[in-house]
């Protein structure tokens, strides 16, 4: 499984927003196996969502994000984990071994609207 993370120095990036980076990490029996950087562009959801698919990235995580690019993410099969915050690369530990993500790590008044949300059509976690 590989997931995406946008991130702002070594944290998640409070605002979705605000990344110009993402982490990648490819997670394999429980177990961060690979980890790598990419840029994007934050403004151009849909060249972020054409790299998610290229790089075959099922599911994105980061932190607030405005309903419009939450939409076409969703809506482009990509399970997205939002409203949540702290340390990036503790966090994708923690989800390797757990697979899910701790209340610790999400944001305070966490949106129910965003936070798990993925398209109805399939489900990849």
């Amino acid at each position: 499984m590989k997931i995406a993370i946008t991130i702002w120095g070594n944290r998640v990036s409070p605002v979705f927003d605000a990344a110009a980076t993402l982490l990648v990490a490819h997670i394999e029996n429980r177990m961060v196996v690979k980890k790598s950087y990419t840029s994007f562009d934050p403004g151009t959801p849909f060249d972020l969502i054409k790299l998610l698919k290229k790089m075959q990235i099922p599911v994105l995580i980061c932190g607030a994000i405005s309903t419009k690019p939450a939409d076409l993410i969703v809506n482009n099969d990509i399970k997205l984990i939002s409203f949540v915050t702290g340390n990036a690369l503790k966090l994708i530990e923690t989800f390797a071994r757990k697979q899910t993500i701790k209340k610790s790590y999400m944001m305070p008044g966490c949106s129910k609207q965003y936070c798990w949300r993925q398209n109805s059509k399939k489900s990849d976690i």
